[in-house]
C-alpha cells in the first residue's frame, strides 16, 4: 500500500467522483469498504468519532463520508472540514504533485456587477506553455461568456467544469462598468505538469532591498521524479537574493492552497532565523498512531527541524512580508505559523482558510483498490506548541487585488504594494495611499479554480 502524509489543500466537494457505475459488483464494493475502514480506524484523526457499525453495502464515496466526523458550527465545531475520497487513486497521486488535466489558467469567479446573478471569470494567472497561454490569455483578463453562453451564478458550474474545448468571450472593466467584447480564445485542457515557483525580481528603494518570490504550490518536483527541482529553483532564487545583499523578503502566498511539508521546510529553513537544531512544527497524531509510532520511531517522528541551507537569508532580513488571502492554506499557513517564533512576520492581503490540520494520501492499487482517500490524520503546531489559526490567519493590512489586475512584480498590485509599503515606509506608485486597502470594491467571490486543486502541505514518508 502507497502512504504520503500530506497536510492538504482546500478541494470543492468533498468526494470527487465523475459519476457512479452502477454495475459495480457488490462483492468489490464491500472489499473496498472494508479497506477504507480499515485505513481510517487506525489513521483518521477522529477515530474515536467514527461508527463501530458501519453499512458496508454503501457506494465508497457514502460510504467514506458516513464515517466523517464533519464540522458543524454548532454541534462540531472542531470537525473535519478537508478529508475527502477520490474515484481514482492515480489521478489523486498525480494532482497532488502538480500534474492533471488543465487548460493551464486559474481564474477567480465574482458577481459582476454586484447584487445581480451575472458573473464573469478573472484570470489570476496562466501557466507558461499550457494551452491558455498558446491562445493568449494572461493574467488580468476578463471573460464573461462561455461557449456563447453569458455567465450567471446558475450556469458557471456546467460550463467551466468540462475536459472539452471550451470558447472564452473576453471582455474589460471600465470606469467600474463590464464592456463586453467580440475576442474570443479556444482552449482544450490537456494533461500539464505545473511548475510551482512562478516568479521572482529584486527591488531597491534607497538602503531597502527587497527580493520578491511567488510561489503556487508547495511542491518539490514534477509528478513521479526524484530530483527535488522545484526546491532545487527556490534554493537558487535565494541565492542570488542572498548574493545581492537583500534585507527585505515578500513571499507571494495568495494563490497558494499548500503542498508537501518536505517543501514547506526546505522554503522555510531559506527563511528562518532558527538552526537545524529547531523544530520548525510538531504533529499531533490520533492515539493509536501516536502510540504505535511512538515505541516504533522514538520522539522524533512527532516533530520536523529546520534543515541548514547556504542560502539563507533570515538573519539579514529587517522585513519579512507574506502576502496572503482567502485561499492561502494549509502549507502556507503552515509556514507562517512555523516561522512567527523565530522572527516577526507581517501579513497582507486578506484572510487564510484556517488550515492546520494534515492529511495522509492511502492507496492500494496493487491489491485492487481503485479509490485514493485523503483523510486528516493530524493537526499542526510551531514550536510553542500554537496552532491557534483553525479560523484562518488575519491580515496585519488588509489588502485586496479587486478585478483589475495587475502583472505580477508590479508595484501597482494592491498587495505587492503594501507590502513594499510596509518596508519602505513610502509609497512607491502614482497610485498612494488609496490603492492599499482596496483598489476598488471588491464584487463578491464565488468560488476559485484554484480551491479544485488536489494537495496541501504533506508531510511526506517513502
Amino acid at each position: 500500500m502507497k502512504l504520503k502524509l500530506f497536510l492538504p489543500v482546500i478541494l470543492l466537494g468533498v468526494a470527487v467522483f465523475s459519476c457512479k457505475d452502477k454495475n459495480v459488483n457488490p462483492a468489490d464494493q464491500s472489499e473496498t469498504n472494508h479497506w477504507i475502514y480499515d485505513q481510517m480506524k487506525y489513521w483518521y484523526y477522529w477515530n474515536d468519532h467514527m461508527t463501530t457499525s458501519p453499512d458496508y453495502t454503501k457506494s465508497p464515496e457514502d460510504f467514506f463520508e458516513s464515517l466523517l466526523y464533519r464540522y458543524d458550527a454548532t454541534a462540531r465545531p472542531d470537525g473535519d472540514r478537508f478529508s475527502w475520497i477520490q474515484e481514482s487513486a492515480e489521478e489523486l497521486e498525480a494532482s497532488l504533485g502538480g500534474e492533471s488535466k488543465t487548460s493551464g489558467m486559474e481564474y477567480k469567479l465574482v458577481y459582476f456587477p454586484s447584487n445581480t446573478s451575472n458573473v464573469i471569470g478573472v484570470v489570476l494567472y496562466v501557466i507558461p506553455g499550457s494551452p491558455a497561454a498558446i491562445a493568449g490569455f494572461k493574467r488580468g483578463d476578463i471573460f464573461s461568456s462561455v461557449n456563447g453562453q453569458k455567465l450567471t451564478d446558475s450556469n458557471y458550474s456546467k460550463l467551466l467544469n468540462t475536459s472539452n474545448k471550451t470558447t472564452y468571450t473576453l471582455a474589460t472593466i471600465k470606469d467600474g462598468a463590464l464592456v463586453e467584447g467580440t475576442t474570443q480564445k479556444d482552449v482544450t485542457p490537456v494533461v500539464l505538469q505545473e511548475d510551482p515557483v512562478f516568479f521572482d525580481s529584486l527591488y531597491t528603494y534607497g538602503a531597502n532591498k527587497v527580493g520578491y518570490v511567488v510561489y503556487h504550490q508547495f511542491i518539490p518536483e514534477p509528478f513521479q521524479a526524484n530530483n527535488k527541482q522545484y526546491d532545487k529553483k527556490l534554493d537558487a532564487i535565494f541565492s542570488e537574493f542572498k548574493n545581492s545583499n537583500i534585507n527585505a523578503l515578500v513571499l507571494d502566498l495568495r494563490y497558494n492552497p499548500g503542498g508537501y511539508v518536505s517543501s514547506a521546510t526546505n522554503l522555510a529553513s531559506l527563511i528562518t532565523r532558527g538552526t537545524a537544531n529547531d523544530v520548525f512544527y510538531y504533529k499531533e497524531y490520533n492515539k493509536q498512531v501516536t502510540e504505535t509510532n511512538l515505541k516504533k520511531y522514538g520522539e522524533s517522528y512527532f516533530y520536523d527541524k529546520f534543515v541548514t541551507k547556504s542560502q539563507n537569508v533570515g538573519p539579514a532580513l529587517k522585513h519579512l512580508v507574506v502576502l496572503v488571502s482567502s485561499r492561502s492554506a494549509s502549507a502556507s499557513e503552515l509556514l507562517i505559523n512555523g516561522l512567527k517564533p523565530f522572527m516577526a512576520v507581517t501579513l497582507v492581503g486578506g484572510k487564510t482558510v484556517g488550515k492546520n490540520v494534515g492529511s495522509v494520501t492511502l492507496s492500494d492499487t496493487k491489491g485492487g483498490i481503485k479509490v485514493g482517500l485523503q483523510p486528516i490524520v493530524s493537526k499542526s503546531l510551531n514550536k510553542d506548541k500554537k496552532s491557534d489559526y483553525h479560523t484562518g490567519f488575519e491580515p496585519d493590512f488588509k489588502a485586496s487585488e479587486g478585478n483589475v489586475l495587475y502583472p505580477y512584480g508590479d508595484p501597482r498590485d494592491p498587495l505587492l504594494g503594501e507590502a513594499l509599503f510596509q518596508i519602505t515606509g513610502t509609497h512607491v506608485t502614482r497610485q498612494g495611499r488609496s490603492a492599499r486597502v482596496l483598489q476598488e470594491e471588491e464584487s463578491a467571490e464565488i468560488t476559485s479554480s484554484i480551491q479544485k486543486k488536489a494537495g496541501g502541505s504533506n508531510m511526506f514518508y517513502d
